[in-house]
This record gives structure tokens, C-alpha cells and sequence, in this order.
């Protein structure tokens, strides 16, 4: 058995690059190394449960109004509620077991403007996150591009930001989006892989844009056919059969990554 990693990771990027086939599979691989994973669904898409194999999404957090408003004393109608609501029973209580073992979690959407009530609900999905970094081993973020439920305090809980782009000017943007929204929270550590690469040329200019922003590339994935159908038919590439190039690249991904970990307790 091998020892348990203390390892938070959120995955970014522009929507369409790929970031969820990517989190979700580097989820069931550190699960096959035998980390126990939670898998959390920070995207308001909620597609994270294609990748990693399962058929339906639990109950989103942000749609459990009963309990939040309980938790956060919202009903007492004074404007008043508690910013640290009890959450630990959350990850078992709605939380779904998937393929390998891993725990997705979603955290839903929240409705912009309007009344207060967006609050508590911000709260509670906030005291969850917290908890869930700060608590869990192996927790692998699927995030939005905004990284909109990462507030600074949260923030100091993920260890490694992985931004994903594709060989296009557009989504070299949204990543130096990301590592300025990532860095102004105290996320330090921002890295990026090229996904879906058919041309050469483009992923130099997509290298040397990522080099001027000083974030690191850990790997190139290209473009695979394969990949998309299984996205199309809401299969997780692990579970498509064969063996995916891309699928090798990932766990390339993975191992650079439990690196970047070895390095972080080996320092003083």
C-alpha cells in the first residue's frame, strides 16, 4: 500500500480545451495508485461525471436550500448567518462512489443578483470547499475558468493550479486570466499542459506565450479522435477500451505531478 498524498489540485481552463476529460482521469488514476480521491465538480457545466464514468450527478450542493439555510441560520430572516455552518457530513451524505473508488462531489450553481439569499449559499459551498482542502488527502478540482468558488482563505488549501490550453491565442488568454485570478488569492504554484495538439508550429507559439507568463508546461497531449467520441458519447476515456494515447500523457501528468508533491515535503 502506498502512503497517502496531501495533495489538492484544480484544474482550469477555457471551456472546450479539455480540462474536465483531464481532471477526471487523473482522479481514477491516482485512485488506482490507491489515494482516496474526491473528485469535486466546481464547474457549473457539471459534466465531470462523463470523465470519470458515472452515469448520474448526485444532488448538487448549491440545490440542498433546506439544509443550507438550517446550516447557516439564514431562516431567522435578521440578515444574520454563520460563515463557518457545520459540513463535514457532506462529502458521505451526498456524495457518489464512481469507478476506482473516487468520490464526486458537485458543488451547482449559484443564481447572480437578486435578493441576499445568494449568501448563505455562497457561505456554505465556501465552508465546504475549506473543509474538503483542508481536511481530505487527494482532491482534484474541476474548476470554471473564473475559479469563482475559490475565495482567498480557501485558496490557501490547493496546492498545484493545472491550467489546460489549447494551440489557440484565445485560450493562452484565459490561462493568464487564471494564474493573475490564481496568484491575487495566494495560489503560487500554476502550471499548464497543451491539449489536443495537431500543429506544430502553433504549439511553439503557444510554448513561448506560456514561457513569458512564466507557467511551466508539464506535457503536450495531442489530438485524439477516440477522446472526442467518448466526450460525444459521455464515456470516460478510461473506459472506452484500448489504450488512448492521450490517456498515457495524462498519466504522465500524474507522475510529474506526485513529483511536484515528493518536492513540496522535502522542503524544509
Amino acid at each position: 500500500m502506498i502512503a497517502e498524498k496531501k495533495l489538492k489540485i484544480a484544474v482550469a481552463g477555457k471551456g472546450g480545451v479539455g480540462k474536465t476529460t483531464i481532471a477526471g482521469t487523473l482522479a481514477r488514476l491516482f485512485a488506482r495508485d490507491g489515494h482516496s480521491v474526491i473528485a469535486v465538480d466546481a464547474d457549473p457545466a457539471m459534466n465531470l461525471k462523463f470523465a470519470l464514468g458515472i452515469n448520474k450527478n448526485p444532488t448538487p450542493v448549491s440545490e440542498l436550500k433546506d439544509l443550507i439555510f438550517e446550516r447557516t441560520g439564514a431562516y431567522t430572516g435578521t440578515g444574520i448567518y454563520k460563515l463557518n455552518p457545520k459540513v463535514d457530513d457532506i462529502i458521505e451524505g451526498y456524495g457518489a462512489k464512481g469507478p476506482d473508488g473516487v468520490t464526486l462531489l458537485v458543488m451547482g450553481t449559484i443564481e447572480k443578483g437578486g435578493s441576499g439569499c445568494t449568501c448563505p449559499e455562497n457561505a456554505f459551498l465556501r465552508s465546504l470547499l475549506r473543509h474538503i482542502l483542508f481536511k481530505k488527502n487527494m482532491v482534484i478540482m474541476d474548476m470554471e475558468a473564473g475559479i469563482e468558488h475559490l475565495g482567498r482563505g480557501t485558496a490557501k488549501g490547493v496546492d498545484l493550479m493545472l491550467t489546460v490550453v489549447e494551440p489557440g491565442m484565445r485560450s493562452v488568454e484565459t490561462v493568464g486570466r487564471i494564474k493573475k485570478l490564481g496568484e491575487d488569492i495566494g495560489i503560487n504554484n500554476i502550471t499548464a499542459v497543451i491539449n489536443k495538439v495537431t500543429d506544430s508550429e502553433m504549439v511553439k507559439k503557444v510554448e513561448i506565450k506560456l514561457a513569458e507568463m512564466n507557467i511551466p508546461l508539464l506535457e503536450i497531449i495531442p489530438y485524439e479522435q477516440s477522446l472526442i467520441k467518448a466526450d460525444m458519447e459521455g464515456k470516460a476515456p478510461l473506459d472506452i477500451g484500448g489504450e488512448p494515447e492521450a490517456v498515457e500523457h495524462i498519466k504522465r501528468i500524474k507522475e510529474k505531478i506526485l513529483s511536484f508533491a515528493n518536492a513540496l515535503v522535502s522542503l524544509p
